[in-house]
């Protein structure tokens, strides 16, 4: 069976990459609308029948995200902005776990640096560094040519609040797709949404994702005992603390916190974690299915 990767998708239609890199529309076969339907990142398997292209059936994923919806992601670039919104680390650290949960490697952008601090903007990037997260800076003047290892062969999703310049990001690595962006609401202090939709954009030999901002995130899949162990930069002190169990928040002898302690891993990060941990705690004792963390 012919195999494709699905690069849009708009109400009942989808828009699929073929094997030669031809680009089709697509409909779904029968029998899947009464399963789970396919999203954008889903390698599909597909027949072709009155001159329609028809999806059978979804293949394996790597890893899924429901918010964005989205599958087998590589990269996620987190951007955010040092001005209009301002720089929000504890959003970054969120988004850093929830993506590193995913097993989806992340990198911090740093938008509008022209607009910021450089004394800022040399702290962002030390603060992440220091942990060994990848940080690049986007101004005016940047060609994001240090960007083509990065997406080549691979899929990545754009995240972070509405108004960062996602969209303006993409319109610079490929200017041709003139995506459209708005000014920031001075009232709200955030962005308006302009992308309604999320889709695949072939850039640097990779696929690159926009999509729809959030206030929110949606932490329903997470299992707080699995969650430590996907952070890598608490990976190196799995399975060395006292205690096989330790949730590395207030049990002795742990070596994240130690690690908290020593500077290896910033302790306002550390906070994060524990804010996430004892969020998700809470929420199940409430019975609570569906968990965002504002």
């Amino acid at each position: 069976m012919n195999k494709a990767l699905i690069i849009k998708i708009i109400s009942s239609e989808y828009t699929i990459l073929l094997e030669d890199r031809s680009i089709q529309k697509a409909i779904l076969a029968g029998k899947m609308r009464l399963d789970r339907h396919p999203v954008v990142g889903d390698y599909v398997e597909y027949i072709t029948s009155d001159n329609k292209y028809v999806i059978q059936n979804i293949l394996e994923r790597r890893n899924y995200l429901i918010r964005p919806n989205l599958a087998n992601i590589d990269n996620a670039i987190i951007m955010m902005s040092t001005k209009d919104p301002s720089f929000s680390y504890e959003l970054v650290n969120r988004l850093i776990m929830l993506i590193e949960y995913a097993d989806i490697r992340p990198i911090i952008c740093i938008s509008k640096a022209d607009l910021g601090d450089n004394q800022e903007i040399e702290e962002i990037k030390t603060y992440y560094e220091t942990m060994n997260y990848d940080v690049i800076i986007s101004d005016i003047s940047n060609d994001f040519r240090n960007l083509e290892g990065i997406l080549e062969d691979k899929i990545t999703v754009l995240c972070g609040q509405s108004g960062v310049g996602k969209s303006s990001l993409l319109n610079k690595l490929q200017p041709e797709l003139n995506l459209k962006t708005n000014e920031i609401s001075r009232a709200l202090n955030r962005g308006k949404h302009t992308t309604r939709h999320v889709e695949l954009f072939e850039i640097y030999g990779g696929y690159i994702a926009d999509t729809p901002g959030f206030s929110s995130l949606d932490l329903t899949q997470v299992d707080k005992d699995l969650l430590a162990s996907k952070i890598s930069v608490f990976k190196p002190y799995i399975g060395e603390c006292r205690f096989n169990n330790c949730m590395h928040i207030n049990e002795p002898d742990c070596k994240v916190k130690e690690a908290v302690g020593k500077g290896k891993i910033k302790q306002s990060f550390h906070k994060t974690y524990k804010d996430i941990i004892e969020f998700i705690i809470s929420e199940n004792l409430k019975g609570n299915r569906h968990r965002t963390l504002k």
